[in-house]
């Protein structure tokens, strides 16, 4: 039996209550103001009410309700100042927690996929959850090799779930657009619903988050846990300590922050070119930042620990020297060779006749961090760029407008778009244009990137038989620890 809210009816009266709830609110603000308190503080409380039920209902339907809002959360940056902190605050809470499986639930999954005898395969196993994400949650345990590890038990019902949400999220995706201004959000909700099967399928999670660990083995900048077991529901990697991003971003100190975002740059670029895949779930929640050998070392000891590979972008030869071209020429101010490329790449459509030298002026203020040596990423900053393209009045709006994304780019443009909004979180400088020369193909003419071919295949590592017949995936599966519990 599923503990996520499962049937249609109930999980669409919830979603179908936001925007209700959002009306019933602004009935309740405008009775307020009657009654003669200000605009400014009445719009505070309107706010944080609305802030408040957005989290109290996505993080206790989980599933792609709160998919929709850790994908959200990542642009509250983009929000007016004076409206953001209070959904800074429940969007956040996205990122790190949700309402937690019911223990026996836990273990009815566990027994399930790894048999009744699971109990064998670890030395401990924490039934209260480290973390909960939106389509399962994380215990801490000990492995029966001594190693500490965390187990990812998906939600029963989690699928179904997925799908319903976003499906219904979708329907209310006018409603929900002011939440970010500047933003299409039913484009945001069609690609998550686009990548349901691949989020659920813990073999492929487990074979990008393999090929990660296997090629950042040893790197002095980027740490991704090894895959230690792998089974239809459940996902088993090595632990990994570190301070979680969202801390870093409301307490960290200016040295952690330029750090957290350098190396973050620096993963976005490097691992495609290394790997073969974009990680596409750059919340901060899947990220933790980890101290040298002493806590109290230079900020260049740090490195950044990445986790959660559910979604990722397959690119088999890094990303497409079209994004570094075209960059590259945007900054050298050719308009007429920028919009030609455009064009010949399908962001330009046929029956779309548009002037380059105003293409090439609606590009330069989004390349801006690329111009400079370094640049400090602000929300101020975030905030100009949405406003600019957001709003209907303005030239940039109309010109977006006719601009076409091809579905090659989908996911890239959204994960660089994530990306930057965390920065701008994070309000790190940054010297991004060090990672572009090294990494983006395209931007230095001539100049292949380091590692560049990517290694991933696709599928899961090698396995074997584990307690009783299911798989054990990863490098170090120990047979003779499986013969002793099958045994």
């Amino acid at each position: 039996m599923s503990d996520l809210p499962r049937k249609a009816v109930t999980r669409t009266a919830k979603l179908a209550a936001l925007p209700l709830g959002f009306a019933g609110r602004a009935t309740w603000g405008l009775g307020k103001r009657i009654g003669g308190r200000s605009a400014e503080i009445v719009g505070r409380e309107l706010q944080q009410r609305t802030a408040e039920q957005l989290f109290k209902v996505l993080g206790e339907l989980k599933g792609g309700a709160m998919k929709f809002g850790q994908a959200l959360s990542v642009f509250e940056s983009a929000l007016p100042e004076e409206l953001a902190g209070p959904y800074r605050t429940a969007l956040t809470k996205l990122q790190e927690a949700a309402p937690p499986m019911p223990t026996g639930t836990v273990h009815a999954v566990l027994a399930e996929r790894l048999g009744e005898n699971w109990r064998e395969l670890f030395e401990e196993f924490e039934d209260k959850p480290a973390a909960a994400a939106s389509i399962g949650q994380v215990h801490r345990a000990v492995w029966h090799d001594g190693r500490e590890v965390a187990v990812k038990v998906q939600y029963p019902g989690a699928g179904q779930a997925l799908l319903s949400d976003l499906a219904q999220l979708s329907r209310f995706a006018r409603l929900l657009g002011p939440l970010i201004p500047g933003m299409d959000i039913k484009p945001l909700i069609s690609e998550l619903r686009d990548r349901v099967s691949e989020e659920l399928d813990y073999s492929l999670e487990a074979a990008a988050q393999q090929a990660h660990a296997e090629e950042f083995a040893d790197d002095p900048d980027v740490v991704v846990p090894a895959v230690v077991h792998q089974s239809d529901a459940v996902l088993v990697t090595e632990w990994m300590d570190g301070v979680p991003l969202s801390e870093v971003i409301a307490d960290g100190t200016e040295e952690q922050r330029n750090r957290a975002g350098q190396l973050l740059s620096r993963f976005l670029f490097s691992g495609p070119a290394r790997t073969g895949l974009l990680h596409a779930d750059p919340h901060p929640g899947n990220f933790r930042l980890l101290a040298g050998d002493s806590p109290g070392g230079p900020a260049e000891e740090w490195r950044l620990g990445v986790l959660d590979f559910g979604t990722v972008d397959r690119l088999p030869d890094g990303l497409p020297p079209t994004i570094g071209a075209s960059l590259r020429m945007t900054l050298d101010g050719e308009a007429d060779a920028v919009y030609r490329l455009l064009c010949e790449e399908g962001f330009v459509k046929q029956t779309v006749e548009l002037d380059p030298d105003a293409v090439l002026q609606y590009l330069l203020p989004i390349i801006e961090p690329a111009q400079a040596d370094e640049f400090t990423f602000t929300r101020s900053w975030m905030r100009r760029q949405a406003a600019r393209v957001g709003d209907p009045r303005s030239p940039a709006y109309q010109l977006g407008k006719q601009l076409n994304l091809p579905p090659a780019y989908l996911l890239i443009h959204r994960v660089t778009l994530s990306t930057i909004g965390v920065l701008c979180q994070l309000g790190a400088t940054v010297r991004l244009r060090d990672e572009l020369e090294t990494w983006l193909p395209g931007f230095v003419p001539g100049k292949e990137p380091p590692f560049s071919g990517g290694t991933a295949t696709g599928t899961a590592p090698p396995a074997s038989a584990t307690a009783d017949g299911r798989t054990d995936t990863g490098p170090d599966s120990r047979e003779e620890a499986v013969e002793e519990n099958t045994a």
